[in-house]
């Protein structure tokens, strides 16, 4: 590819760009973390200049220049290897503005956008996503439906999950338990119980664990458990007979990045199987969770001088590869160094989400921000309303929207019964049935919460007052 294909000119002003990643950062909508590893555009004429020269690039680009060199990279490597050039025939012969035209078409449908994902690359997606709207991005997601299964079934279409979080800072078992009790009495959890454990090794992991199989099975409900330890302590605790459900595992874009996680694409092959041995899911064989957040490879000086949001997309080729349950971007937990204000997380959000239904993905998402950026609870209200419009497959569930472990602020139990109220959502079918049975939702078409506390319930209320 030559110098001059990086190049655009208005008027008298001729734009040259370095390469293939420049022209990619430079076309990013603003954001704080890509100012941080000055790779940012230097001015807003020139990101708009920078988005119409992208527009031009044939996809065929993203498979001829690697932006991380493949020698070197095993995510690279990963795309590349793993890249189905019979998928994407069907758009080989687009540009990126081509292909943006193309997804938003009424003949491009789920079933199209299902069989061409093999095909498309991180770089596409990310590349097509920086020239669009976000109405545009909110309307291809939508039109993205990727359904997985354990013990119930998530991401069909009409439905919204959610992920239970319990956190406790000293993994107090009581206090898990009045969280897991609270959030299951607003209709949430069906996504999975996944606690971020306070205590961090395996003693505690297999404890935790352990008590969550125990109140699934005593309450026979149809959801999974994850702690979100170090994939090798999971693996640790199934070689021990813990009845491990899901295996977590934070991921980035870069081999350098993960190896700053102490992963690389083995262990995570090696984690999947263990789990897979185990037999445990009832409805399906999904037993991977993964989570991302854009500024991860920058924060690990590993990003390669590309900017942050495609880094992000490149770690969705490590998810994809695993056939994971579920996946989140924790979309503002990173800082405002990565992402300012509210308006970048709501777009960060947008384009994460997008990116990864576009590529096949399960995605979710935790709607969160820290307490020093420029942001607050309305902001996260915005964002959750756009992405459960967008399709989302699941959101968090705290008590209170505020996680008094890792100290940041998320979605409440009430904000996801907000969200399913106003939009006519309902949770996982399996899940469901299960809250009717409990009376903890009733069974009209309004799935309103029951009167009072499910006689089931009383015992454990009483055992935990």
């Amino acid at each position: 590819m030559s110098l001059h294909q990086f190049s655009h000119t208005v008027g008298p002003i001729t734009y040259q760009f370095r390469d293939l990643a420049d022209l990619m950062a430079k076309a990013t909508p603003l954001r704080s973390g890509d100012l941080l590893a000055g790779v940012a555009a230097e001015s807003a004429e020139q990101r708009v200049v920078a988005q119409m020269a992208l527009a031009a690039l044939p996809l065929r680009i993203f498979l001829e220049q690697a932006l991380v060199p493949y020698e070197e990279d095993e995510v690279t490597r990963l795309i590349l290897d793993d890249h189905d050039a019979v998928a994407f025939a069907v758009i080989s012969h687009l540009t990126v503005g081509d292909f943006r035209n193309w997804l938003l078409g009424d003949d491009v449908d789920s079933e199209t956008l299902r069989a061409v994902a093999p095909g498309i690359t991180p770089e596409m997606a990310a590349a097509v996503s920086k020239i669009m709207r976000n109405q545009d991005l909110i309307l291809v997601a939508k039109k993205c439906r990727v359904v997985t299964a354990f013990r119930n079934t998530i991401g069909l279409p009409g439905r919204l999950s959610t992920r239970l979080q319990p956190n406790h800072p000293t993994d107090d078992a009581t206090g898990i338990a009045a969280s897991l009790l609270d959030g299951l009495l607003y209709g949430s959890g069906d996504a999975v119980f996944g606690i971020n454990p306070a205590t961090d090794n395996l003693p505690q992991v297999i404890r935790l664990v352990t008590m969550m199989d125990e109140i699934i099975a005593r309450y026979e409900i149809p959801t999974q458990s994850c702690v979100l330890t170090h994939v090798t302590n999971t693996i640790a605790a199934i070689a021990r007979g813990a009845p491990v459900d899901l295996v977590f595992q934070s991921i980035a874009g870069t081999e350098a990045a993960n190896r700053g996680f102490g992963i690389d694409l083995a262990l995570l092959a090696e984690s999947r199987s263990a789990a897979l041995s185990l037999g445990r899911g009832t409805v399906g064989d999904n037993v991977m969770y993964f989570e991302t957040g854009q500024g991860s490879a920058l924060s690990a000086g590993a990003h390669h001088g590309i900017d942050q949001q495609t880094c992000e997309a490149r770690a969705y080729a490590v998810a994809r590869k695993f056939k994971p349950l579920l996946v989140n971007t924790v979309v503002g937990f990173i800082g405002p160094e990565y992402l300012y204000d509210g308006k970048q997380i709501i777009r960060a959000g947008l384009e994460d989400h997008f990116c990864a239904k576009l590529l096949g993905l399960p995605m979710g998402c935790d709607v969160c921000y820290t307490n020093h950026a420029e942001a607050d609870q309305n902001d996260m209200d915005n964002l959750l309303t756009l992405l459960a419009t967008a399709g989302c497959n699941f959101v968090m569930g705290i008590p209170g929207s505020d996680d008094i472990m890792l100290n940041y602020q998320t979605t409440s139990f009430h904000d996801a019964l907000y969200v399913r109220r106003v939009l006519g959502l309902r949770p996982a079918p399996e899940f469901e049935a299960w809250l009717q049975r409990m009376q903890i939702f009733s069974s009209d078409a309004q799935f309103r919460l029951g009167e009072g506390v499910p006689p089931t319930f009383r015992d454990a209320l009483q055992r935990l007052s």
